[in-house]
């Protein structure tokens, strides 16, 4: 149940706190006065899109905090599971900014506003003005007779196996291809297959060979540098060679050690340098050997990575890509070489989920048909009470081909007057038929989606005398047990309610501020006059609302 709605900053309303109770709760005020910038407020709280346009002028931000009690046990669950603790009351914030950026809260913590229309959906129902028309729109009838045949369970473990049927059938699709033309993909996938199983290739080997190709095609000067550096270490027929140098001076620094502690240091580093210099020297007489120019190995090694390069503007741009392709190109051919004994496996499943499917479309058929003449009953039953006593409804019903919903393709019919043949809601019902045949199926359907709080935006429209008045009675009786909210221009569905409130404008210092006001009994009786009379509250209108609200209390 929504508690409390608090608006700062939103077109005309500067600031205002709205408390709401269980039961009836009726808001009015003059045309302009901000009613529709409350449901709007409403309906950004709820996680629906706006726009900057709702930032009061001048105001860097509008914000809208609204406060519920008693959630449904799914809506706790769902908290539960997003993270969200669920307390005794949930809090919910959005703040949107001039620039247009929105900012939602819930229980102060930060959530997008996809999730806030998630767990606000199982909590406020919002008609507006415009929904009326979905009820001209027959695909929106299918959708309306399964909630109020609480067809959920039996629906989706319809669609299930239906997704489970248009799983196979795409398998069955993919698989069914004519004899030529898996002739052609076979021989395709066993010549690429063929070609790659026969190059032999491993990961990284082409690196290796580039590597080794650039050895190859250095080889000479590789020989030339290895070879100055051999005989720099080593002694040469007209020079010592580093090597000997150290030999020489080891041999002293060895001698001065025994003179003194502080030389054996020195010397040590000195004998490393001649072990590292001998060890480097036979590192490179060992690389010379290997080191010779051979035109036969470097001609292999060209040869090879032509092999890959070629493979490579086939299948891939590396030898990973082109390995990959072969087994996915593998497991291909398999699934053709093994496609008839598989299609005759999938076609054998098809055919019996066919069948599964099919009965169960036919068990919705049954279920919403039977749902259909209980609901036509009721329909009746409720514009009877709202002063349309001869109006019928009938179903059209074509079995149409299986589709996520089922088979059925209805469309709701209504006849309003004895001896008219039903038809399309669009081609008979007025403004003021609509309003009630909508509210006759909210009435009736109100149980059905066990939602706790529902707003009505003017249901009012196009109607007044008495069909206004059992609407307000309507209304008044749907409340008992929940909370309902009408945004009213009508005296006979406003006397009716258990809770009154009065949205007022008023200009201050050249600028327009909205607030909403409870009203007291006396103040009903002023407000309900005025929606009777007009500017000029007379005392008969006075005693009029006196009479209403009288009337309304028995």
């Amino acid at each position: 149940m929504l508690c409390e709605l608090t608006i700062e900053q939103v077109a005309v309303i500067e600031k205002a706190t709205v408390h709401f109770q269980k039961g009836f709760n009726v808001l009015t005020g003059e045309t302009g006065a901000g009613k529709s910038i409350l449901i709007d407020s409403i309906n950004a709280i709820l996680g629906n899109r706006t726009s900057k346009d709702i930032v009061r002028a001048g105001a860097p931000k509008a914000s809208i905090w609204a406060v519920f009690e008693g959630l449904p046990a799914r809506t706790e669950q769902t908290l539960l599971e997003a993270g969200y603790t669920p307390e005794e009351q949930l809090f919910l914030q959005r703040e949107i900014s001039a620039e247009g950026k929105s900012v939602c809260r819930i229980n102060g913590k930060p959530a997008p506003a996809s999730f806030l229309r998630e767990i606000c959906a199982g909590l406020i129902n919002i008609h507006g003005q415009h929904d009326n028309q979905t009820l001209l729109d027959a695909s929106k009838h299918l959708s309306l007779l399964d909630t109020y045949a609480r067809l959920s369970p039996l629906l989706e473990n319809y669609q299930k196996e239906f997704r489970r049927l248009v799983a196979i059938e795409k398998q069955i699709k993919a698989l069914a291809m004519d004899e030529d033309e898996k002739d052609r993909k076979l021989e395709l996938l066993r010549y690429q297959t063929d070609e790659i199983a026969q190059a032999g290739l491993k990961e990284q080997e082409e690196e290796q060979l580039i590597e080794r190709r650039n050895v190859l095609r250095h080889a000479q000067r590789i020989a030339e540098v290895l070879s100055a550096a051999g005989a720099a270490l080593s002694s040469a027929e007209d020079a010592q060679g580093v090597i000997d140098l150290l030999s020489v001076n080891q041999t002293a620094l060895e001698e001065i050690r025994l003179y003194s502690p502080d030389f054996s240091d020195l010397s040590d580093r000195w004998n490393e340098l001649y072990y590292v210099a001998q060890e480097l020297l036979i590192e490179i007489k060992g690389k010379l050997d290997e080191f010779e120019e051979d035109p036969a190995a470097l001609a292999e090694i060209e040869e090879r990575l032509d092999v890959i390069y070629r493979l490579k503007q086939k299948y891939g741009p590396d030898i990973k890509a082109i390995l990959s392709f072969e087994e996915k190109a593998r497991q291909e051919l398999e699934e053709i070489e093994f496609s008839d004994e598989k299609l005759s496996e999938l076609l054998n499943q098809r055919d019996g989920l066919y069948a599964q499917v099919k009965k169960m479309a036919a068990e919705l058929t049954r279920t919403r048909t039977e749902a259909f003449h209980r609901l036509s009953a009721q329909l009746k039953e409720s514009l009877s009470f709202l002063n349309m006593p001869n109006i019928t409804f009938s179903l059209s019903h074509k079995t149409g081909s299986l589709t996520v919903h089922g088979q059925d393709v209805l469309e709701f019919l209504i006849s309003t007057n004895p001896g008219e043949s039903p038809k399309p809601l669009a081609k008979i019902a007025s403004g003021g038929e609509l309003s009630r045949i909508m509210l006759a199926f909210k009435n009736v359907l109100a149980d059905a989606d066990a939602i706790d709080t529902v707003i009505y935006d003017e249901i009012d429209t196009g109607v007044s005398g008495m069909a206004a008045g059992r609407i307000g009675e309507m209304l008044h009786a749907t409340s008992f047990g929940r909370q309902v909210i009408c945004v009213t221009h009508t005296a006979q569905i406003a006397a009716r309610a258990d809770h009154h409130l009065l949205i007022e404008k008023n200009v201050k210092n050249g600028r327009t501020y909205t607030e909403i006001h409870p009203l007291s009994p006396d103040q009903r009786a002023q407000e309900l006059a005025r929606i009777i009379s007009g500017d000029r509250v007379t005392e008969l209108s006075l005693a009029s609302a006196r009479e209403m609200l009288s009337f309304s209390q028995e």
